[in-house]
């Protein structure tokens, strides 16, 4: 038995046009709602999965590891980690999660590793008992950052990870900890070494779309992030990783869509890829 429940984590503001790119504000402001300053609420979303003998988590969230200055620099909403309420709602602790999986390890994805932020204290990890899967070229972008995103990353976090003893690195798609009902996509479109995780379920697969595509405007194919690497390189990555999931009935789980967290797959007559079927949130999900 396998169970699937999305959880919130904390939740952001950030810049319309930094998020849609060159998709002009007449289009994407008709996708999502924007404030005066011109930002659109993000949610930064986890997937949990409760088997019969363990839990995986993928991706925690920012959490709240900012101090509140840069907390508001970052329109971070709440000052407490979210993401660990999600969990107590869903009946665990963070000591009970068993595998911590993580996309790449920008602060919006991997940040809710960290205790919350307390004045003259120093973060600690959390997860204690979890073994962290990062993939080998995304935890070597973080370790020797590009001046482009530096910014995105915690170094306090990755010298704790790397003093842990528990982080697998991935280099292909497949990982030793989480088995075979799982596999990787690698995407280096938004950033190198991403890990799309593959879910294994008897009516089709769920993917962890990450920030290959953070909710459902992203997934019309032109749609990308200023925030990403390489845009054309990450539309031919979403061109092909979409038709498959197409063929395979598979499901998009969304870390950043305030609306939704996850869907269906469908093109119209003109072979745009659309969302249907499109879930808010999703309370055990069962294989």
């Amino acid at each position: 038995m396998r169970k699937l429940t999305s959880l919130q984590g904390n939740s952001q503001w950030l810049d319309g046009g930094a998020m849609f790119g060159n998709a002009p504000k007449a289009m994407w402001s008709k996708w999502i709602e924007n404030d005066d300053l011109n930002r659109i609420p993000l949610t930064c979303r986890g997937l949990l999965i409760e088997e019969e003998d363990r839990n995986i988590l993928l991706e925690t969230g920012i959490g709240a590891f900012f101090e509140p200055k840069m907390r508001e620099r970052f329109g971070v909403r709440e000052n407490r980690h979210v993401l660990l309420d999600s969990l107590a709602e869903a009946g665990l602790t963070h000591e009970q999660i068993d595998v911590v999986v993580l996309s790449h390890l920008h602060f919006d994805h991997a940040g809710g590793l960290l205790t919350p932020w307390e004045e003259n204290k120093e973060p600690e990890l959390l997860f204690p008992n979890a073994t962290y899967v990062v993939g080998k070229i995304a935890w070597e972008r973080a370790c020797k950052p590009h001046p482009r995103d530096r910014a995105s990353y915690i170094p306090v976090m990755i010298k704790l990870l790397e003093a842990s003893g528990r982080l697998e690195l991935i280099d292909n798609d497949h990982s030793a900890t989480l088995g075979n009902d799982y596999r990787f996509h690698v995407s280096n479109g938004h950033s190198p070494g991403m890990l799309l995780t593959e879910i294994s379920m008897p009516d089709g697969p769920v993917v962890f779309m990450a920030d290959l595509i953070p909710g459902t405007p992203w997934v019309h194919l032109p749609i990308t992030m200023g925030y990403d690497r390489f845009p054309e390189q990450l539309i031919e990555e979403k061109t092909e990783l979409l038709a498959d999931l197409l063929n395979r009935n598979g499901r998009l789980f969304y870390t950043h869509d305030h609306h939704a967290s996850l869907s269906g797959l469908e093109q119209d007559e003109r072979g745009r890829y659309k969302a249907k079927e499109i879930h808010k949130e999703i309370k055990q999900l069962n294989h």
